[in-house]
């Protein structure tokens, strides 16, 4: 596996925030997603065995793990690697841009699966198959950057009945878009979605790695 860094912080997004956990950040991404904070993981990093990763995961205690990158499904270890954790009793999380298939992941993994909105510069990638994928326990993420992509994401939740299935997000893009502004658009709409803010982003200072 090639890994950019392996960290124990606070989880900041999805309905898991606010517990600690333990970070397996992948090296690589398919996608450059005009807001992304995390470039550095694009290249670099340090080849690891499954072995070598699981030790430094179980060195921190605890038993919640999120696997992200980069897009981790690029990786094909990240099959046997989450397996073996969930088997040794971790409640794991992938997050995954939502461009590569969903589909082969271990059905006790919960799905973090982002659906990238006309900001992002990369609605085109959005693999449309995965909702179909998609179980209870899965959560879906919109990253939104203005009113025309919270328009886009209401419009996507509503056609596929999104809510009636799975936790979904509305995530205020940090720079671009205020929280307050999203929760009166979310509340003026009825969307039965959850707002959420990056609580790593109030906790510590943007940019710093490895928390």
């Amino acid at each position: 596996m090639r890994v950019t860094e392996i960290f124990h912080s606070i989880q900041g997004e999805s309905t898991y925030a606010g517990w600690p956990c333990t970070f397996v950040r992948l090296t690589g991404c398919n996608l450059r997603c005009t807001y992304c904070d995390t470039a550095y993981a694009f290249v670099g990093g340090e080849e690891l065995s499954i072995e070598e990763v699981a030790a430094r995961v179980k060195r921190f205690g605890g038993r919640l793990l999120e696997i992200t990158g980069g897009e981790p499904l690029l990786q094909p270890e990240i099959y046997p690697f989450s397996e073996r954790m969930l088997n040794e009793g971790y409640r794991v999380m992938i997050e995954t841009g939502g461009s590569l298939d969903i589909s082969g992941l271990d059905p006790r993994i919960i799905r973090i699966m982002d659906l990238k909105t006309p900001g992002s510069g990369f609605e085109h990638a959005n693999r449309w198959e995965n909702l179909e994928s998609l179980k209870s326990g899965d959560e879906v993420k919109f990253v939104i950057c203005d009113r025309t992509d919270f328009d886009w994401a209401s419009s996507v939740v509503r056609r596929h009945e999104l809510t009636s299935r799975v936790t979904v997000l509305f995530s205020p893009e940090f720079e671009r878009c205020r929280p307050g502004d999203l929760a009166g658009w979310v509340l003026d709409a009825g969307l039965e979605v959850r707002v959420q803010v990056q609580l790593h982003k109030y906790l510590w200072e943007p940019g710093v790695r490895g928390v």
